[in-house]
């Protein structure tokens, strides 16, 4: 194991890429995140929470009145893990 390794942040339960969030953590943002709903790889994931077992993505190209993207709710098997190099 590398150096890199030892040095990043354990992965939150609940983690958002929305800087405005309470769930947003910047040093995680550091590192290549991966998410792995229902087995399947996704690149796509705006917030997460394990512990509840859900992601929120963006629903297609529809914004809010403020330009943010409008989320949707899938629930399953949510697991998060840093990207290897």
């Amino acid at each position: 194991m590398n150096q890199e390794a030892t040095t990043r942040p354990p992965l939150p339960d609940h983690l958002s890429v929305d800087p405005r969030s309470p769930h947003h953590v910047a040093a995680v943002f550091q590192h290549d995140i991966g998410i792995r709903f229902n087995g399947t790889e996704r690149h796509d994931v705006e917030e997460y929470c394990l512990s509840e077992g859900w992601i929120k993505v963006a629903a297609g190209k529809t914004v809010d009145r403020r330009g943010r993207p409008l989320l949707i709710k899938l629930k399953g098997q949510v697991e998060a893990f840093y990207r290897e190099a």
